[in-house]
């Protein structure tokens, strides 16, 4: 996920630079998104391994 994040991301730059502003805020926008389900799943991830009782690895 947080793959697509940075692609969506670079989408937004690029499109930025070649002036298309309407493709660069969608795609920041998606990016923004898929970035804070990705920091949601990983404190999920994170919390249900410490309470498993797992050490982090």
């Amino acid at each position: 996920m947080l793959t697509w994040a940075l692609t969506f991301f670079i989408i937004a730059i690029l499109a930025g630079l070649f002036g298309f502003t309407g493709i660069a805020g969608a795609a920041s926008g998606i990016a923004q998104i898929l970035f804070f389900i990705f920091i949601v799943l990983f404190i999920i991830s994170l919390v249900a391994r410490a309470v498993r009782g797992e050490p982090p690895v």
